[in-house]
């Protein structure tokens, strides 16, 4: 079982101190979580042996990355990363100020919808303000991290669930808003295309504290699935 590593040390389960448990990944100790994951699910443990371990996808946590994520909603990977190779060009380094001197229409010009154009600014804003810390985030725990990010305009669940994963490297998150983890659960759980969000969240239960390592396995077999000769990446931004 995965369950409560009570008995362990902290240095072993790869969690901070502090007054709420924090499970964190690296680079280091990913291959070792994805072993001991697939230890308990047939399934999981097939995605290794066809595949290998998965990229560990990363992203810097910071407040171009929550603009990267905010572009990235409803949109395709590609589209929003061209959004930011846009804007980058426009101000180079992402900051709250150098994206508030944009006008409207220059933000249109790097593929802002006007919604998100109003998300970008409300965030840049309450960094500005000091309304939000994202670097005080880092030692939060996850819950904590939830409930400043859901105070931003524009910045739901799915979001708040990503900059966990990619920024923080929290290892217990699992973000039922995404399509094609969703997608995968089914199609590697043998599923119906029918099944409700219940049924996947209590299959997700028996992955805890390590959901993110899950969810990362079934990105990488969406993936692998549909493009076999994909070679692993880091994604850094």
């Amino acid at each position: 079982m995965l369950s409560g590593a009570g008995q362990e040390s902290t240095a072993g389960n790869d969690v901070r101190p502090g007054r709420s448990r924090i499970r964190i990944f690296n680079r280091g100790n990913f291959p070792r979580l994805c072993a001991r994951l697939a230890k308990t699910d047939a399934d999981l443990l097939r995605i290794l042996q066809l595949y290998g371990v998965p990229p560990v996808w990363s992203r810097s946590p910071n407040f171009a990355t929550l603009v990267h994520i905010i572009l990235e909603q409803q949109v395709s990977l590609a589209a929003a990363r061209a959004a930011v190779c846009k804007l980058r060009a426009a101000i180079g380094r992402i900051t709250p100020r150098r994206l508030l001197a944009l006008s409207d229409a220059e933000l249109k010009a790097c593929y802002f919808s006007r919604q998100k154009i109003v998300y970008a600014r409300h965030l840049a804003e309450a960094v500005l303000s000091g309304e939000l810390s994202i670097k005080g985030l880092a030692a939060a725990p996850d819950d904590h991290v939830r409930s400043e990010l859901k105070k931003i305009k524009g910045i739901g669940d799915w979001s708040v669930d990503v900059f966990l994963m990619m920024a923080l490297h929290r290892a217990d998150c699992f973000p039922m808003g995404d399509m094609a983890l969703v997608k995968s659960i089914k199609e590697v759980k043998g599923l119906s295309v029918h099944t409700d969000a219940e049924e996947i969240l209590l299959i997700a239960e028996l992955w805890r504290p390590w959901r993110t390592i899950a969810a990362y396995l079934l990105w990488w077999s969406y993936i692998r699935r549909r493009n076999p000769q994909r070679q692993r990446k880091l994604i850094m931004l």
